[in-house]
């Protein structure tokens, strides 16, 4: 249910940004956005508390983002929480950031190695993956896990390529221990 009002909701505010022309614009506000809600966790309880009416939420809300971003922003963020859906209000962004990266060509890569990686090896990760797949961009995030022994993982979407130590030696194992002998 959740998947399905975060996809409802995302979709409707994607569409609006296409038909807008304001891709670039509502990707950083609501990126923004997103933000002040991690960052602000007790504005979140805020917006999520049943005992708090939905117009004194709408009423805060637009006081501390009209200026910020745009009135069709405010307005979404507005109608969401008067349709009693601030619990799925992370869902929502998320759903409509991740919609609009894929629109724009926008990949976005998890990287697992076991030690810190050079500039110059990232640069040529992120080249890599650019001429490997139909992304325009990549957006890089490196994640440290000793535990790799050597290689590295790396996650775009639900795609893994896993070339570490740890899952050869694994797979090896499990090679040995399905012969007869």
């Amino acid at each position: 249910m959740a998947k399905l009002i975060s996809k409802t909701y995302g979709e409707a505010l994607f569409e609006l940004a296409v038909e807008e022309a304001a891709a670039d614009g509502m990707l950083e506000e609501i990126t923004g956005i997103r933000k002040v809600l991690c960052d602000n966790p007790e504005y979140l309880r805020f917006l999520t508390n049943p005992r708090i009416p939905a117009e004194e939420k709408v009423k805060t809300t637009t006081e501390i983002f009209t200026g910020r971003v745009s009135k069709e922003v405010v307005g979404f963020i507005s109608l969401i929480i008067r349709k009693g859906r601030s619990d799925a209000l992370f869902d929502i962004l998320d759903y409509f950031i991740s919609r609009m990266k894929e629109y724009k060509g926008i990949g976005v890569a998890y990287v697992i190695t076991p030690q810190v990686l050079k500039e110059e090896k990232k640069e040529r990760i992120r080249e890599k993956l650019l001429s490997t797949t139909s992304f325009k961009e990549m957006e890089m995030h490196y994640e440290i896990n000793p535990d790799l022994l050597g290689g590295m993982q790396i996650r775009i979407g639900d795609r893994v390529v896993d070339s570490s130590i740890q899952t050869k030696l694994n797979q090896l194992q499990k090679e040995l221990l399905s012969l007869q002998v």
